[in-house]
């Protein structure tokens, strides 16, 4: 136990490269493309909005690569249960986040699918090749219908898009990229180093210490969005990211290798998220039921702290 402090290290720093370099390959590839000529919107709905996906995503990839498959699907199970029960519940104790209609029609009954076909495949705890590819298949179907969906509701995409030199964007977008790269290694490094330590899983780890630290980017930019007062954006930005992790971060290690799983893949993990993303979809289509007449459904501080606790259970659960 005395050499724990090694791969503790690691991880630390493998976080903190992974929140700060996120934040530089983002600012710099939106700048980047601001510079050539793309539409704030497409910028705002595209590299913006997913790029709080980018530590999942190449988390993701370095664990598949280095035969951490099981640690890649429990990051985006995890970082999907953490958005919801920790960055949506933390948010909504911040202010009442009102809920856009379109929302409720296009995007939310998307994510429901989606994670209705991710149980279809993990039902068997074995995610194939080809499930890999037909999720991620179903990526850029997604992106391209939230696109046409928020086209017609610009007023939601946020314009904090850096002003950049072409040069400078560049720069900071292979320096991000980089950063995050190795970041990643030395995080997947320790996560496995730990787990291996105290006995448990990869599988858990990815679950909890990996899957809240690649969420805390979620967390900052909803919690920031909120207290800049841009509250209809938190919900549409968790939608968004979450879709991401169904149909890249998981169909990732999939694709790399054939991965089996443990049974709880899907009978605890899957079911909670599941459970979860219904939850809020149910709880969001009664308030905009009995809100109708009075500006339409949104999330508050009872839904939040319902939230809160339900993954505060799901941990219970998880280390018991």
């Amino acid at each position: 136990m005395t050499q724990l402090w090694f791969p503790a290290l690691l991880v630390l720093i493998g976080f903190v490269g992974l929140i700060w370099s996120a934040d530089k390959f983002v600012a710099g590839s939106a700048a980047m493309a601001r510079t050539f000529g793309i539409s704030k919107l497409i910028i705002g709905l595209t590299i913006v909005a997913f790029g709080t996906s980018a530590p999942e995503v190449v988390v993701s990839l370095n664990a598949a690569l280095r035969g951490a498959g099981d640690l890649a699907v429990g990051n985006a199970l995890g970082s999907n249960l953490a958005n919801i029960g920790l960055v949506l519940g933390a948010t909504a104790l911040i202010a009442v986040l009102p809920v856009q209609n379109h929302l409720l029609k296009i995007e939310l009954p998307v994510l429901l699918f989606v994670t209705a076909l991710a149980g279809w495949f993990l039902s068997d705890a074995h995610l194939s090749r080809q499930e890999g590819w037909a999720m991620l298949a179903l990526l850029p179907c997604a992106m391209g219908l939230i696109i046409w969906s928020k086209r017609h509701h610009p007023e939601e995409v946020e314009d904090d898009i850096p002003v950049m030199s072409r040069f400078a964007s560049i720069a900071w977008f292979i320096v991000g990229l980089v950063i995050l790269i190795i970041s990643s290694d030395l995080l997947v490094r320790g996560a496995s180093e730990l787990a291996l330590a105290f006995g448990v899983s990869p599988l858990v780890i990815g679950l909890t210490v990996v899957a809240v630290g690649t969420s805390l980017p979620e967390l900052a930019a909803s919690v920031a969005s909120a207290l800049k007062g841009h509250y209809d954006i938190a919900i549409g930005n968790v939608i968004g990211s979450n879709l991401f992790n169904i149909l890249a971060v998981m169909a990732i290690p999939g694709i790399i290798a054939p991965l089996d799983m443990e049974s709880a893949v899907f009978n605890r993990d899957f079911l909670a998220m599941g459970a979860l993303t219904l939850i809020l979809a149910i709880a969001l289509y009664i308030s905009f039921l009995t809100r109708r007449n009075s500006g339409g459904a949104a999330l508050g501080k009872p839904l939040g702290l319902l939230l809160l606790a339900l993954y505060a259970g799901y941990y219970v659960l998880l280390l018991a």
